[in-house]
């Protein structure tokens, strides 16, 4: 093995992600469509519309398919840590380079989830983030309460699901009229990110983009499955 990743993938296997492409996306949210119909004149899709993101951006490297997601899988399952890099380095790419940012934020986990797991995904790729790009990693979020999995759940019952899953944290006040990253390794229905922003901005954060190393994409046949898988182990 070499330096890099110390497992099993090899060189190769880290180059083959391909970021994600469109024709058609939704400004805010960044949502692939296959056309513009569901987009309005400002190409902004319904939810983005209608206020229910919670985030004011959303960036994201790739599909979450193929190599990419069985990456992801290898990093947060099978605990293979130093992959926190190569995926961060995938994350810096995905990060618009006129965007400036006063802190990264990691998606919490909740205490029993992180002790069974050993570590927060999110939180080593804030890390990694802070050392690429110099933005500081802040705390601010913890995980009030535990969920169930949100497997299986229609996209409404994973808003309230995980409505009030999430509090700031006594400092997060400084970060007050601040523009913040939120950082977590997927996006699926981004149910866990809205409720993540609707908090800090609580708190007083100006604005919140969320940025992950990939997204379900819904034009992909067997989506459904792939949003199960990704946000099933959360709680």
């Amino acid at each position: 093995m070499d330096e890099i990743t110390r497992i099993p993938v090899c060189r190769k296997c880290l180059r083959e992600p391909q970021p994600l492409s469109a024709e058609f996306f939704c400004v805010d949210c960044g949502t692939p469509f296959q056309n513009r119909f569901p987009l309005d004149e400002e190409g902004r899709c319904a939810l983005c519309r209608n206020g229910l993101r919670g985030f004011d951006a959303a960036y994201c490297f790739g599909a979450y398919e193929g190599v990419l997601r069985e990456l992801i899988h290898l990093y947060k399952y099978a605990r293979v840590k130093t992959l926190a890099q190569p995926l961060a380095d995938l994350l810096s790419s995905a990060l618009p380079g006129d965007q400036r940012f006063d802190a990264s934020i990691p998606v919490p986990l909740h205490w029993r989830r992180q002790w069974e797991r050993g570590f927060n995904q999110s939180d080593l790729l804030a890390r990694a983030i802070a050392r690429r790009c110099g933005i500081p990693v802040v705390r601010a979020l913890r995980r009030a309460r535990a969920t169930v999995a949100q497997a299986g759940l229609s996209n409404t019952a994973r808003r309230q699901n995980v409505a009030a899953a999430f509090g700031c944290r006594p400092g997060a006040r400084a970060l007050a009229g601040k523009r913040v990253l939120l950082i977590d390794d997927v996006m699926t229905t981004g149910s866990t990110a809205a409720a993540c922003a609707r908090a800090l901005k609580r708190a007083g954060v100006a604005k919140v983009a969320l940025l992950t190393v990939a997204r379900v994409d819904r034009r992909m046949e067997g989506w459904r499955g792939a949003a199960r898988s990704s946000e099933g182990g959360r709680s």
